[in-house]
């Protein structure tokens, strides 16, 4: 009995020790991978923004050299233009220039291209078609940068739209919850930056502005411009009379989300609703000759049979 207990603790306390061992290595394998993932992420970190110092410094050169040639950058409309960039995601002091920069660029390379291509090619072409071609290539190069930058800007608002909604949910909660606006629109802004970063972004721009110093109507004016969208301009001008009036800004988020999940809900039936339109002309396009093609065939063939030889005499 007495060799049985002492062998019944040593078992017991091995085991422990064991359990303790493995709890410990399990421990310092997850710290490990930890300070692996914070280096990780540090060293691509640093050299993003690096690499997003190094072409800005790259870009502010070659429009300098641009300028200093004599040719200016500067648009006639700057502020229309600055407002349109900035909707399409391009927040730099250079991105007016650069896009100035690259429509005259386009302007002049694609007919350059053109006329080397038809040169090196040996191809012989009248002098008004190559006027007419490097015409057209012109005004593409022109108005193309213009096309991109707006389906850019498109995209952006409705992705801001999509997820609008989610956010409002988020931030009602935490008003509820007892934290104030900047609070809110932080904790809102850290907890969207994988399902809307867009929006995150969007609410974390806000919330360094109020933390630099702006006003809380300044911040969701700015907010509302540099997003350029109806529902971001409304929600911003609620929350500006919700502060001077006093009301309540729980009770307004309530109510404006419950407003942008039905506005979300009737674009999906619009869309729902407009597939079958937009299904008939291919419909119409592609399966109505076939069928009208398949149904008339054995007529066509039976009275070819029979009137041709009694037209002919048989």
């Amino acid at each position: 009995m007495r060799l049985a207990l002492l062998a019944l603790i040593f078992i017991i306390v091995m085991a422990m020790v064991m359990l303790m061992s493995n709890a410990l290595a399990r421990r310092a394998a997850t710290r490990a991978r930890l300070n692996e993932v914070r280096g990780e992420r540090l060293r691509l970190t640093d050299s993003a923004s690096l690499r997003g110092d190094t072409m800005a410094k790259g870009w502010h050169k070659l429009t300098e050299i641009i300028e200093k040639s004599g040719i200016s950058l500067v648009d006639t409309q700057g502020e229309t233009l600055r407002a349109r960039l900035i909707a399409a995601g391009y927040n730099s002091p250079l991105a007016p220039k650069l896009f100035t920069a690259i429509r005259l660029g386009m302007l002049v390379l694609l007919p350059a291209i053109l006329v080397g291509l038809i040169f090196l090619g040996g191809t012989e072409i009248s002098p008004f078609k190559l006027y007419l071609f490097g015409v057209g290539l012109a005004v593409f190069g022109l108005y193309a940068p213009n096309l991109f930058i707006s389906a850019k800007a498109d995209r952006r608002r409705e992705a801001i739209v999509n997820g609008f909604p989610d956010s409002l949910d988020l931030m009602l909660v935490c008003v509820e919850a007892g934290l104030g606006m900047e609070a809110a629109f932080d904790r809102v802004g850290r907890e969207m930056q994988h399902s809307h970063p867009l929006v995150a972004q969007m609410l974390s721009i806000v919330t360094l502005e109020l933390r630099a110093g702006s006003s809380r109507e300044e911040a969701l004016r700015n907010m509302a411009s540099r997003t350029q969208v109806t529902e971001i301009r409304s929600f911003s001008t609620l929350l500006i009379q919700s502060d001077k009036l006093g009301s309540s800004i729980g009770e307004t988020l309530r109510v404006y989300a419950s407003e942008m999940r039905e506005k979300r809900r009737m674009r999906a039936e619009e869309k729902a609703h407009r597939l079958p339109v937009l299904l008939s002309v291919p419909l119409v396009a592609c399966m109505l000759p076939v069928m009208i093609g398949v149904l008339m065939l054995p007529a066509i063939i039976r009275v070819i049979r029979e009137m041709l030889p009694a037209m002919s005499g048989g």
